[in-house]
């Protein structure tokens, strides 16, 4: 089951920050789902998941589910 980070109404680069200490807590595998209305959110997930070593899917435009891999 996911963890849901609700991040709606918060602009870059609060969703990427507020994922990354969620992400620090979670154990290898386990999902988070972000929600982010901030247009921004796709291309930052990009980034940060290629520095991370993360995967996302988009699951529609405020949707994203990450899975710890790294």
């Amino acid at each position: 089951m996911a963890f849901e980070l609700d991040c709606r109404g918060k602009r870059c680069p609060l969703p990427i920050i507020e994922l990354s200490k969620k992400i620090k807590e979670s154990e290898l595998g386990q999902e988070v789902l972000l929600i982010s209305d901030d247009p921004a959110t796709a291309a930052d997930l990009t980034a940060w998941a290629r520095m991370t070593g993360n995967e996302f899917k988009v699951i529609s435009a405020d949707n994203f589910l990450i899975t710890k891999s790294n």
